[in-house]
Order: C-alpha cells, then structure tokens, then sequence
C-alpha cells in the first residue's frame, strides 16, 4: 500500500443474521465486495439512497457493525495495517485516535450535562495524546477555523446553549482534536436550514483543508457532496454503481442510476395565475404556544383552488405553526380564518366534520403518522368509515381505487408499514388524506425524510393528483428547489413575519430583501466551485458594508 494512502477497503463484504418469530435465521448480504482507496488530505463523497450501504462502509473504517450488522468478508487497511484483525484492546486505541466520526445529528451525540471543550478533548486526553493545556488551546484553534462565535470561550458553554449548526461544527472540532488520520462524516449537514448548512459545508471544507485530514463523505444529496469530495463513488443496494472523479460524476456520468441522480430536480411545473376567488385566507394571523412569545406575528396569506403556497423559511421561522393554525391544532390570539368566505372555527374540537374532511394533512415522518399495528388497508380506510361511513366490500374496492391513484399495487393493502420502503409509506399517508375526498392538503416536510430520486417521484404524484383532484396544496418546506419545482406562489417567513410573499415569477425575480436573497444563495447547485463562489461573494458583499 502506497505510504499515502490512509484507508484502503477491498472486496468488503458485510451483513447481518434476520432472525424472525417461527422462521430460521437468514443471513442477508448487505454490501457486496467494496472496494476502494482513500489517500492523504483527500475526500471521498459516498452517495446512494437509504439502504444502498453507504453509513455501513463508512463504519467499516472504524472497524465497526451498526445494529447486529457484521463484517463478513473483505480487508480493511488503515495506516498500513487490516483492522479486521485487531482485537477489542486494539480497536479501543485505534477508534478516536486515528479514525473519528461525525454523525448526522450533533445534538444526540453530546452528553447535555458537560461542557462542550470538556468533550471536545476528551479523545485526546483519553489517548494520551496531549496534555489538557495543548488540547484545551487546539480545540480553541479548531473553533476558529470552523467559524464558531467567540472560539476563545464557546468551549464553556453546554449544547443546549449553542444552535444546531454550531453543534454540529463543534462535533467536527471534536473529530478533529485528536489530529486523525482520517475522518468519517455521516450526513453532517442533512437535518440543517439550507442557510445553516452552507456555513457548516464551508466550516468543515475549510477544516480538511488546514489540517490535511483525508475524509469520507456520506450524503444522499449530490449537490452538497460535489462542493467538498475529490471522488465520488455512487453506490446502490450494497454495490458500487460508479467511482470516479467529481468533475467527471457531476459533469460525464455513465450510468443509468447516476445520470438519474445529476438530474433529479429536474421538475418543471408552469405556474397557475389564479382565477378563482381564494379557498383559505388566512387574515393578520397572532399566534403562540401558552403565554410564550409569538411565533405567528400579522401573518397574512391565500390559497387558490387547485394551486400551491408553498411557505418556505428556515427551522423556527413559523411554517409549521401556520399549518397548526389552520388546522385548528392552535387557536391564533388574534387573527381569522375565512374557508370559501364563511369564518373558519379557531379550536379544531368545535368545527364541524365537515370542515375537517376538506382540510386534511400529511406529515413529515410518515413512520410516526402510521400506527404499526394496523395494516395498510385499514390506515387507508379509515377516513372512508369516518367521513362517508363507507364499510366492507365497498371500503376495500375504494382503498384499492386509491392505491392506483398512488401508483402502488393493490395487495400492499394487506402489509404493514414496517413492510414497505419510505417512498411507499408516504405515498400511502397521501392516499390517507385523498380518501376524504378534501379541497385543501397541508404538506409538512413531506419530502425532506426522503432520498432525493424517491422524493422526485413523490413530487412528481403530488402534481398530478393537483392536476386530476383539483386539490389546493398549503407545502411547507425549506428546500428552495423543491419550492421551484411545486409552486404557484410563495410565503417567505421570517422569524415569525413574512419576508416576502407573492406568485412564484414576483417571489424569485429580483431585487431581494436580505434574507430571501440568502435564502435562495444557500441552495446548493450541482456544480464545481459553486461553494467558493458563494462563499466569495458573501466576503465582498460584506466588506462592502
């Protein structure tokens, strides 16, 4: 092995034992003979949709299996030797010294109880690496280079005082403390505000620069991984799709599933002008939990007949409060809701069933919208019995009708939701809201828990369902290219206000206000140098003021 290169993985093999009540065990393969190398001051981007193995060979390098999953085959060389045949003595001296992991979400991986420095230079300590004094003044270099506020004292702060982004940058200053040879990312930017995650991108780059730390980077999102990876290597259910080059992934792609993934927001949707006298206005809209401040503050905003809002704005910022207040889950303190010009009941318990069959929801986590004991057929069903006291026979003939409308065979009808893929169970949590027949469908998030290919078909159904139903969208998201691909018009919130609000053409022509024009700058674009330039531009934009 070459003196530079730091990880190399060869025909990696792993799986995991299934053990069901009254079957015998089965052993599935979940990674199929993987290989591939990893040198110096280098990043591999790792990119695939859920399942495709990707978090389990970045594992690997720590010599690690998640969740009963084993490595069954292969050899994985670090520094020169296979760690595959380290035993558990060596494997505790080996993980946090020369390979360290950023997991995806920061705010589950710190102890609430101790101060961030505390375990920022907890692995160096532990490993002898260096004294507190020289940790305490590295990790106070690392803060700087990551961009952190105040580096010289954020360090005695605890989590919760610190925001997700700032998080998730000290967990990279954690990884990096102990000067290791390589680093592994799992998603570290996935669960952020597009706003958020730029800064944090650009932290971790800039981070890998100064140190010369080689790094693999698992993402689903091409766009993000195409700013920071040399290489990219695409994988799908355990097997290497594609491995080359970033500039000749993003730019030349070979494969069928590749191609597929460089051209996934590739949706056009032509706005709708409206015709119609507004469904839902929702009117100078006050709201709050308790006797809290106000997340809703003066809100003011319409919804078309057979169009899409989509309201648009970075965690906090109030999208989900509104679609709470148009629901009824949260009465507003001042404000009112007009449905087809009639005033719409603030409390969801006093409306009537009627009003609540035309409104309906879909949520972003369709494994929690689901009951797991409930088959699918009768999750579906159910709004048939509520609102139209459909049963039997007739009910199963409509769940099958609805089924087909969501492009799934009818016999998934008897599954569970523990038997069918994330794409499957959110298609099925739009049946559900289809099968009471409604005007209106609030779509929470719907697809930021998806893979970007499953979440293009997602998409791609919720447009034609408009087109043949006729249902108004209220879609809430953060992701600007998603609101590009959907909208007819856009609420841009703000800390609780709307910054911006119009039809998609006046929302997305300039001149912007400051944080729309942020909003939009921070969408990552599927091409090279498009991290720097953005990142250049906020520099002069800056110095400019």
């Amino acid at each position: 092995m070459a003196s530079d290169t730091f990880l190399d993985i060869r025909n990696l093999k792993i799986g995991v034992t299934v053990r069901e009540p009254g079957e015998r065990p089965r052993d599935i393969t979940i990674v199929h003979g993987v290989s591939t190398k990893l040198e110096e001051g280098k990043v591999l981007g790792l990119i695939g949709e859920s399942g495709a193995g990707k978090s389990t060979i970045g594992l690997s390098s720590l010599g690690y299996g998640r969740g009963g999953v084993e490595i069954t085959g292969g050899e994985v060389w670090v520094n020169g030797r296979d760690i595959l045949d380290l035993n558990r003595a060596g494997l505790n001296s080996f993980r946090g010294k020369e390979v360290c992991y950023v997991s995806q979400s920061a705010a589950a991986g710190f102890n609430p109880a101790h101060k961030l420095i505390d375990q920022v230079i907890e692995a160096s300590l532990e490993h002898g690496i260096m004294s507190k004094p020289e940790a305490m003044a590295r990790a106070r270099e690392l803060f700087a280079a990551l961009s952190l506020p105040d580096p010289d004292n954020i360090g005695d702060r605890y989590p919760h005082q610190v925001s997700g982004g700032q998080l998730q940058r000290v967990m990279t200053a954690m990884a990096l403390c102990p000067k290791p040879d390589l680093i592994v990312f799992d998603e570290p930017t996935t669960a952020l505000d597009v706003t958020t995650q730029i800064d944090v991108l650009a932290a971790i780059k800039n981070a890998i620069r100064v140190t010369g730390v080689a790094a693999l980077y698992i993402t689903h999102d091409l766009a993000v991984v195409a700013q920071v990876a040399d290489e990219i290597m695409v994988l799908r259910n355990g097997e290497t799709v594609e491995h080359g080059s970033t500039k000749q992934i993003i730019e030349d792609p070979q494969e069928e599933y590749t191609k597929a993934l460089v051209s996934v927001r590739s949706i056009t949707h032509e706005e709708k002008v409206p015709t119609d006298k507004p469904i839902i206005e929702m009117k100078n809209i006050v709201a709050g939990y308790g006797s809290g401040p106000k997340i809703l503050d003066d809100v003011s905003v319409e919804l078309h007949p057979g169009q899409t809002l989509a309201v648009v704005g970075e965690s906090g910022s109030g999208k989900s409060t509104l679609a709470r207040v148009l629901t009824g889950l949260l009465p507003p303190r001042s404000g009112e809701i007009t449905f087809e010009d009639r005033t719409l009941t603030p409390d969801q318990k006093s409306r009537p069933r009627e009003d609540l069959r035309r409104i309906q929801m879909i949520y972003q986590m369709a494994d929690t919208a689901m009951n797991p004991r409930q088959s699918i057929g009768t999750i579906i069903g159910r709004p048939l019995e509520f609102y139209f006291g459909i049963k039997g026979r007739k009910r199963d003939e409509k769940v099958a009708e609805l089924l087909d409308k969501i492009e799934l065979p009818a016999d998934i009808a008897g599954r569970y939701p523990a038997e069918l893929s994330g794409g499957q169970k959110q298609r099925v949590c739009i049946a559900r809201a289809l099968a009471a027949n409604p005007d209106v469908i609030i779509c929470d998030e719907v697809t930021s828990a998806l893979d970007p290919l499953v979440a293009d078909g997602i998409l791609k159904l919720l447009l034609d369902l408009q087109a043949r139903e006729g249902v108004a969208y209220l879609f809430i998201t953060h992701d600007l290219a998603t609101v590009r691909a959907i909208a007819d018009s856009i609420a841009v919130m703000y800390k609780g206000r709307l910054a911006r609000y119009g039809t998609k053409t006046e929302v997305l022509t300039p001149p912007f206000d400051d944080y729309t024009d942020l909003l939009l700058s921070s969408v990552p674009e599927m091409e090279l140098g498009w991290l720097e330039q953005v990142m250049a531009h906020r520099k002069m934009e800056s110095a400019g003021n």
